[in-house]
């Protein structure tokens, strides 16, 4: 059994008094080490819940659907099934890391980077020390041994992929790893994730970037009202896109029409029950009530009259 993780029509409900928010809805997916794949859509729809359903850093009002099953060598485990001590001892940072939002927020800020360093390694019985660790993420010894607020914002996404790789899992997952960063540093973070890419890694990549998701990922999964509507390989969907919202999202971008996507995503509380984007969506048509669903074809679009 080889390493790779498959989601299997995955959903993720909340519970509120009186509503219920349908945050995920039946994403299936396939990863395998060795590539990238970019999860992009609009913020609030449904990305970084999917990557927190995985981990197992979802609240207490949220309910979960469908399988997330992390295979390897040694065996499988669904990952919505597993008990947070299973993901604590044997998932997290071990067979997938996360490198968060915000990293320099999630360092303890009284701590050297290197005394949390050599804490994960210790934590993971891992043979390498701080330097090396570092090293592998583009730091260098001086830099370890500064605090949090010493760093700038590109030494610690490096601090944070040194934590992430701390277990030395197969998997990582890197949520909006370039906002707030600046192009010179977009870029050392872009080589350092095809680095692990090929060094038989996978990395999940969360953004809303498509011009980073463009230089980075092989396949590009686009993600509308928690559900993905468009899935192939990176250049097809960005220069050919079949879904029209995922030919909105190009056409936003200052380099193209620079047009804004018409209209507001729904509301997740009422979904409707056809195509969630036939409200926004001037190909709309009768038969949009009916919702449509992404075939098995190598470039996919969740449409009835795809572009």
């Amino acid at each position: 059994m080889v390493n790779e993780l498959v989601l299997d029509r995955v959903s993720v409900r909340f519970s509120l008094p009186g509503a219920t928010v349908a945050a995920v809805n039946d994403v299936s997916l396939r990863i395998r080490p060795g590539e990238c794949v970019a999860l992009v859509g609009e913020s609030g729809c449904g990305k970084t819940v999917l990557a927190s359903a995985l981990l197992g850093f979802l609240p207490g009002n949220a309910e979960t659907a469908g399988r997330a099953t992390l295979s390897s060598p040694s065996g499988a485990v669904d990952l919505l099934a597993a008990s947070d001590h299973e993901l604590a001892t044997t998932i997290r940072s071990r067979r997938i890391g996360l490198i968060p939002q915000s990293p320099a927020s999630h360092l303890t800020p009284v701590r050297t980077a290197r005394a949390q360093l050599d804490e994960a390694l210790r934590v993971h019985r891992s043979g390498q020390t701080a330097d090396q660790l570092a090293g592998r993420a583009g730091l260098t010894p001086d830099d370890i041994d500064r605090y949090p607020h010493e760093l700038s914002g590109g030494m610690a996404q490096r601090v944070a992929n040194a934590l992430a790789l701390a277990g030395d899992p197969w998997l990582l997952i890197a949520d909006e790893p370039t906002t707030g960063l600046d192009r010179h540093l977009v870029d050392g973070l872009i080589e350092e994730f095809r680095r692990m890419v090929d060094d038989h890694r996978a990395v999940l990549l969360i953004t809303h970037d498509l011009a980073a998701a463009q230089r980075i990922a092989d396949r590009v999964a686009v993600m509308y009202a928690g559900r993905i509507v468009e899935l192939g390989p990176t250049r097809k969907v960005l220069d050919t896109p079949h879904h029209p919202y995922a030919r909105g999202l190009r056409n936003a971008l200052p380099d193209r029409d620079f047009t804004p996507i018409p209209g507001q995503p729904p509301l997740l509380t009422d979904l409707p029950p056809g195509c969630s984007f036939a409200p926004r969506c001037e190909r709309a048509a009768p038969l949009c009530a009916e919702r449509p669903f992404l075939t098995d074809d190598e470039h996919a679009a969740a449409c009835h009259f795809p572009c």
